[in-house]
């Protein structure tokens, strides 16, 4: 089979074009991460309105997870051959639609079901808008370009939270992931008029050949490796720290309100703010120095919120959201920019596996809380984060022993 690379794109920074984009991807990311989380400040009442423990209530959120890991393999394949818009805009509609849909249900299985589907449907977007940004933003933007989007994700992941935690005490959940749904729908209409089409996009036609054939490729660079794998510990230690906080600061010896705990989630602007920056200091000291240090900050994090005072919980809380969205941006980038050939496939094979470790340990993690308390569930994300550190060790020697090789990024690159 005939290699073909995905050509680097040209829109630079500051120009009306590339703010035209990024406008439409904070919509995307917004609308992704709402529909995604918005379950998430619930799991505590799933467990108690279904009668189930904590590792069942947070199904939910694991199964919609784990199903959008899977079918992100099959995504941007499919995005090659029907075109990148038109996929990204479907999976925007579909998702908001069920998540109507998850506001009617009243069984916890119908509720595992649409879940289920809505994670299916957002497939769509998150591989499909990396592989768009790649091929349409000029390299020495692209790191920012991410940034911005991944800001929508923080914002719509923080929105999310704290909206269905507040209204969930005024009326009732369902209500409000109905009214996020119908927001969502709204927002997917305008990101449908206002994302220009793909400048260097090449059309194939659908071959199951090349959907296996090109997702092989890209587990055959190790150092492609080396990030999916630091995907999964990183994104596995983000969600098993906010999965598990909710339950830690309702119950004993705080006992605060929903609304008052879903507060914790406007952290998340300094994350929207940590991912738009890290672009500038990635290009100044490098990315595997800023990856190193941005993991650290989330071990960090984590450990401050062992303390038994409330301020120093939220500040730990803040301190590992901060460090886990400059490393995903760093990370997801250097996907972006390494991957020579079908990137939407490079991009697919990372969120599979960062959705995946949201969905391993996002549920094991209540294991850990049902065990050993509050300090299980620091132990178990301060081991993941550890392995990650090994990996970016690993990536790093082995990127400066090859760096006459082909596909290979300097470590400033």
């Amino acid at each position: 089979m005939r290699k073909w690379a995905a050509p680097m794109g040209s829109i630079k920074s500051g120009t009306k074009r590339y703010r035209q984009i990024n406008l439409a991807f904070f919509i995307a990311g917004f609308v992704t991460f709402i529909t995604l989380y918005d379950v998430q400040p619930l799991l505590p009442e799933f467990s108690r309105e279904f009668g189930v423990a904590a590792a069942w209530g947070s199904l939910p959120l694991s199964i919609t997870t784990c199903a959008l890991a899977v079918s992100m393999l099959f995504a941007g394949t499919i995005s090659e051959s029907l075109g990148r818009k038109r996929v990204m805009v479907g999976s925007l509609v579909t998702t908001s639609l069920l998540a109507l849909f998850t506001s009617q249900t009243d069984t916890l299985s119908g509720l595992l079901g649409v879940r289920l589907l809505q994670g299916v449907a957002l497939a769509g977007l998150p591989a499909i808008a990396m592989a768009y940004l790649s091929e349409e933003i000029a390299p020495a933007s692209l790191t920012s370009a991410i940034g911005l989007y991944i800001s929508g994700n923080a914002i719509g992941g923080m929105t999310g939270r704290i909206f269905t935690a507040t209204m969930t005490e005024f009326v009732s959940w369902r209500a409000a992931l109905g009214a996020i749904g119908i927001a969502c729908l709204l927002l997917s209409l305008y990101f449908a008029r206002a994302l220009p089409p793909s400048e260097n996009f090449k059309q194939r036609p659908f071959a199951v050949r090349y959907l296996f054939s090109s997702l092989y490729k890209q587990l055959q660079d190790p150092g492609l490796l080396c990030l999916y794998g630091i995907s999964f510990l990183i994104m596995g230690s983000f969600v098993t720290l906010y999965n598990y906080i909710t339950f830690r600061l309702l119950g004993s010896p705080y006992y605060l309100s929903p609304s008052l705990v879903s507060l914790v989630f406007l952290v998340y602007m300094l994350g929207s703010f940590s991912s738009s920056m890290v672009g500038g200091q990635v290009e100044r000291f490098g990315r595997s120095r800023m990856l190193f240090l941005t993991i650290c900050t989330m071990v960090t994090g984590a450990l401050a919120t062992l303390s038994r005072d409330v301020g120093s919980i939220v500040a730990g809380i803040a301190i590992f959201t901060v460090g886990f969205f400059g490393a995903h941006t760093i990370a997801s980038a250097w996907v972006g920019s390494r991957a020579r050939q079908a990137r939407a496939q490079a991009a697919s094979l990372y969120l599979f596996s960062y959705y995946l470790g949201s969905s391993v340990s996002g549920t094991g993690g209540g294991l850990f809380w049902s065990w050993y308390g509050w300090e299980g569930v620091v132990l178990l994300i301060t081991v993941l984060l550890a392995l990650g550190l090994c990996l970016l060790k690993w990536l790093t020697r082995f990127a400066e022993g090859n760096r006459g090789g082909t596909n290979l990024d300097a470590l400033r690159s």
